[in-house]
């Protein structure tokens, strides 16, 4: 992936997703580099879509969640992982 904006390295959470860019004018495949990191203020998750495969400009799009959200969205894919598992 070119040009990015979030710095990907051995420690990145996920460096090559599938990933979807929606827009109106309809769906694109593409990769994605997803993070996740922590400071003192919380969590923040960055993703980070190739641009070089569909009409966006280089971007990254970051969430900072507080302690107990994340534990939140963490319970959530948790429960939607399992619900896929069948358990």
């Amino acid at each position: 992936m070119a040009d990015r904006v979030l710095k990907v390295n051995a420690f990145t959470t996920f460096d090559l997703l599938d990933a979807t860019v929606r827009s109106h004018d309809g769906d694109e495949s593409t990769f994605a580099v997803l993070d996740v990191g922590a400071d003192d203020d919380g969590v923040e998750v960055a993703l980070e879509v190739d641009h070089t495969d569909v009409d966006v400009p280089a971007h990254a799009d970051v969430l900072s969640l507080a302690p107990d959200e994340a534990r939140e969205l963490a319970d959530e894919l948790r429960s939607k992982a399992d619900r896929l598992d069948g358990e």
